[in-house]
């Protein structure tokens, strides 16, 4: 790929190829034109706030984006914080597609960007590469967050050896499934340890009963959920698309297996009839992360007791049973120059993300699982779960996420997610093996990309 000498063209040339807008990055509006934050002084001028190691007085007020849920889990930070430090912080909360659009919007026109705002993990890659956010290194080594983030979420936020974000939430994984499904069939949920003992599982449920779902739409993040868990990379250290490695034809080879098994369904996620499947119990597990649990208890609250949670099987007996899905950060739009600004925008985002209080609260209230290990320490970690029928899923979770490896993210993720969704889509379909879909989808990368095949 031909890349433009100029910025603004490139930026809107790499937006448009990584097609973040409503889907890999999120973000709202609130534009730095003076009042709460603004860049030339306004509420947020020196003349208040707290002072820092930058040498500034920290502005009195900034206002973020966050979408849905995290942003409802920010706005009751945001209550704590400006009750406990004397702040105006604010965050604006955007549907997911609206934070994209004004998001890019304000990267590519290098203005009317938010204070600071959550970004999810592909999105740090993507606008650190194209100048949209703020380097953070300097900030986060003067702290303590290095010691305090589980080890496997830096590599999220990092980009040309730098932070660009304050890690948040993770997802380490678990398979939730309905208690009572498995109970009819005769399914020990304890005995299921490997994939094959979960296909097993699977054929013992009654023909109109899936044991899972796998979405066309995500079968993307189904391979990467299982890439990860082996320790696999799909862009190497030097810059080579690896979509063809060892481990990721296994990680194919394992959803084929499923589908071979013919215990599946193909339901879209997220649709009323993927929510209705669950409600019914004609789809039996749920392989996904910590965060699930949030939307679970607020759309099925009338399953509550019928839950349970399991880590997703190993490859071999014996082998990790933990892996990753999803997660956001904490970020700063590099157009914010007024220093005051930065200081409450960087002094908030480190407070929310480093509280083990705070973290907690949006792990109990929003669903929202913390890298912040500290939080672990808690008592919710060990206590029963109503909605799980007394599981202390908390503690289950936090055991995965300091098993986690990381994974790199790069410019070339859009990329990479388009092609497995179009030639695992093909696998799926019984037109290509594992090993040819993986294949062709490493060379479609490298081509679009301009970048090389790993050997």
């Amino acid at each position: 790929m031909t890349e433009s000498s100029d910025p603004t063209a490139r930026r809107r040339q790499l937006l448009r190829t990584l097609g973040i807008v409503g889907t890999a990055s999120l973000a709202g509006c609130s534009v730095n034109t003076g009042g709460d934050g603004g860049s030339d002084g306004g509420d947020g001028g020196s003349d208040g706030g707290d002072s820092t190691g930058s040498g500034s007085q920290m502005a009195s007020s900034a206002n973020g984006w966050s979408w849905d849920v995290a942003a409802r889990a920010l706005k009751s930070a945001a209550e704590m914080y400006n009750e406990e430090k004397d702040g105006e912080v604010s965050v604006e909360e955007l549907g997911t597609g609206s934070w994209g659009d004004r998001f890019d919007t304000a990267v590519t026109s290098g203005s009317g960007a938010p204070d600071f705002t959550s970004i999810r993990n592909v999105g740090v890659t993507n606008y650190a590469s194209i100048d949209g956010l703020l380097d953070l290194t300097e900030r986060i080594e003067q702290t303590d967050m290095e010691n305090e983030i589980v080890d496997g979420k830096w590599q999220s936020v990092t980009y040309d050896d730098s932070y660009y974000a304050i890690p948040w939430d993770l997802g380490p994984t678990g398979v939730f499934y309905r208690r009572d499904v498995y109970a009819d069939a005769g399914i020990d949920p304890d005995s299921i340890e490997t994939w094959d003992d979960f296909i097993e599982a699977g054929k013992q449920l009654p023909d109109d009963v899936n044991m899972i779902n796998l979405g066309p739409e995500v079968l993307n993040q189904e391979w990467r959920m299982r890439l990860r868990q082996l320790g696999g990379q799909a862009i190497t250290e030097n810059g080579a698309v690896n979509i063809h490695s060892e481990e990721s034809v296994r990680a194919a080879q394992q959803i084929k297996d499923i589908v071979d098994a013919d215990i599946h369904a193909e339901i879209q996620e997220w649709s009323g009839g993927w929510f209705t499947a669950y409600a019914e119990g004609s789809v039996a597990s749920l392989a996904s992360a910590a965060w699930m649990d949030g939307t679970l208890r607020a759309e099925l609250p009338d399953t509550s007791g019928s839950w349970g949670v399991f880590k997703i099987p190993a490859f071999e007996a014996g082998g990790t049973r933990a892996s990753n899905r999803g997660g956001s950060n904490m970020a700063i739009p590099s157009q914010i120059d007024d220093e005051a600004v930065i200081d409450r925008a960087f002094d908030f985002c480190q407070w929310a993300m480093t509280e083990p209080d705070v973290q907690n609260m949006m792990l109990e209230e929003f669903g929202l699982f913390p890298s912040l290990t500290a939080a672990y320490d808690a008592d919710i970690y060990d206590e029963g779960q109503e909605f799980y029928d007394g599981q202390p899923v908390f503690g289950l979770f936090a055991e995965v996420a300091q098993e986690i490896e990381p994974y790199r993210w790069t410019e070339a993720t859009p990329e990479v997610d388009d092609a497995l969704i179009t030639e695992l889509g093909n696998m799926v379909d019984g037109n290509k093996s594992p090993e040819q879909a993986v294949r062709d989808a490493a060379e479609t990368v490298a081509d679009r990309t301009d970048r090389e095949l790993a050997s």
